[in-house]
């Protein structure tokens, strides 16, 4: 079975600056993302020796981990694929996922408030997620607790908003409403639009 490896950044480290700084991104990318991909690999290999060995006393806390560090791993490279450095951030003006943002939030800017509230607000550390609702066919706001709490089974996510602190403290220190209001600058709206594309 292939480990799971860290996804590259689709950027240079210094291309999200003034918003993101270059040593954040360096720190958060090649560390805190690495450190998710190394739990869940390191997860995975306990699993297997269990099932070799038949011996599942562990299984609680492994799927306590799985779940962790596997969301960890996926809201870690979502996050890095929703970003773009500022000159390529265009908001869409038409489009099939403009107008499902009207029909669901009113307006891309109702959206966005929505957004950035839910992430201002996640309790200790998470994420705050847009995600494409099959079932309903539409978009909702959600928040994350740590990687993979308060989710909703089918959901695909879009774009998310890293809140943990190691995503901003550097450069904002505990300001994470000023750290959220600034991602706006920089949000790949051109890989949003793929994504809500290919899931519908």
């Amino acid at each position: 079975m292939e480990d799971y490896k860290l996804t590259e950044l689709p950027y240079g480290y210094d291309a999200l600056e003034p918003y993101i700084d270059e040593q954040t991104v360096r720190l958060h990318h090649d560390r805190h993302h690495q450190g998710y991909v190394n739990g869940l690999n390191a997860t995975l290999k306990r699993l297997e020796e269990g099932r070799a060995g038949g011996d599942f006393s562990a299984i609680r806390t492994l799927m306590r981990n799985l779940a962790f560090h596997g969301s960890g791993v996926v809201l870690h490279s979502l996050y890095w694929e929703g970003l773009c450095p500022a000159s390529e951030s265009e908001e869409p003006t038409s489009g099939a996922f403009l107008d499902q943002v009207k029909r669901d939030f009113g307006s891309l800017e109702a959206l966005k408030a929505e957004l950035s509230a839910a992430t201002k607000t996640v309790e200790g550390s998470g994420w705050g997620v847009l995600g494409w609702e099959p079932l309903g066919g539409r978009l909702l706001v959600l928040q994350a607790e740590n990687h993979q709490k308060l989710t909703i089974w089918g959901v695909k996510p879009l774009f998310v908003i890293d809140a943990w602190e190691h995503a901003y403290y550097l450069k904002y220190q505990n300001r994470r409403a000023e750290y959220v209001d600034n991602i706006w600058n920089i949000v790949n709206w051109a890989e949003i639009e793929r994504k809500f594309n290919a899931f519908r």
